[in-house]
């Protein structure tokens, strides 16, 4: 594990807020997948993959993407069963790491440059650690990789919920109790330390992303059951077996950034340090004042230590498309 490279800001495109990136539907296995694309503004850029956390959608890549557009040809994939992807079949880590492989291969554009957020980090990692030949380089943000303590998350609130029948019904109608306004504003809350960083725009569209899942009639028990394959996660991590996601990390070979904030409030904060320690060939960014979506927060300083990757591992030939 070393420190994160950051790259001079002004190698970054003029501050702007772009809308969200266009997206279109796209049968995948018989189940309709979302994806939004974020065009390269020059030719030979290389492709990349971005992976959402729980809850979110792939408008949570807007402004990072459009930052690192110069370098990188991207695409944001919608999970199943959240933002505008169907519900899917299993709601596990494993299974989210399958259908990123999907749209990989059915894509033809691997291997990637692979990104991931919370829930999006522990797939990515799955993915990285068992289809290396898929993946260029691999950018963590706040990975909710196991932890086993859950007062230091949010999130722990909802544990009594899997203990109960039916816990999908009445997560539904908990979210039926809540105006929407409501929910976005403690979405921002629970995810940003610094709500003021968030333009009125992003919170337009927050509220917007909200709107859709009350309309979804799927959603809360894809919240649930995605919420109880994270824990069972977390757990099987610790026993005897293939299946941990800490053994999974230790086989990833692609270059790594691992980044975290240091007020996240719904993954300990010491999992972004941990899993940089357990990734062979990694490098780590702990960010002051920032929460748990840093992509989102402070999106040109995450662009900046992205490329600082981008430019370590095109001088080292580290990249699996260059070794030989």
């Amino acid at each position: 594990m070393k420190r994160a490279t950051l790259e001079p800001d002004d190698l970054l495109p003029a501050h702007h807020l772009p809308p969200p990136w266009p997206g279109r539907e796209v049968l995948l296995d018989g189940t309709m997948t979302y994806v939004r694309d974020t065009p390269a503004t020059r030719p030979g850029a290389e492709p990349a993959l971005y992976v959402h956390g729980l809850g979110g959608s792939s408008q949570n890549w807007t402004d990072l993407a459009g930052l690192l557009a110069d370098r990188l040809d991207g695409q944001a994939i919608d999970l199943p069963g959240f933002g505008r992807s169907e519900p899917g079949r299993r709601y596990t880590i494993p299974a989210f790491a399958d259908r990123v492989v999907r749209w990989i291969e059915h894509s033809g554009r691997g291997p990637v440059h692979l990104f991931g957020n919370s829930l999006g980090g522990a797939v990515t990692v799955h993915v990285a650690g068992l289809r290396p030949d898929l993946v260029r380089t691999l950018t963590l943000i706040s990975p909710a990789l196991p932890f086993l303590d859950p007062r230091r998350s949010l999130q722990g609130r909802m544990l009594p919920l899997l203990a109960v029948p039916r816990g999908e019904r009445l997560a539904a109608w908990r979210l039926a109790q809540i105006a929407p306004e409501v929910m976005a504003q403690q979405v921002i809350e629970s995810c940003v330390a610094d709500a003021t960083r968030v333009s009125e725009q992003r919170r337009q569209e927050v509220l917007e992303e909200i709107l859709i899942r009350y309309e979804a009639a799927h959603y809360a028990a894809a919240y649930v059951r995605t919420f109880r394959g994270i824990v069972s996660s977390f757990l099987r991590a610790y026993l005897p077996g293939p299946g941990s996601l800490w053994r999974i990390a230790a086989a990833v070979r692609a270059p790594t950034l691992v980044v975290g904030g240091l007020r996240d409030r719904l993954v300990d904060v010491r999992v972004a340090p941990q899993t940089a320690r357990v990734i062979p060939d990694s490098r780590l960014l702990m960010l002051d004042g920032v929460g748990h979506v840093a992509q989102l927060e402070v999106p040109r300083l995450v662009a900046r230590a992205v490329l600082g990757l981008l430019t370590e591992t095109e001088v080292a030939g580290t990249r699996p498309d260059m070794a030989g």
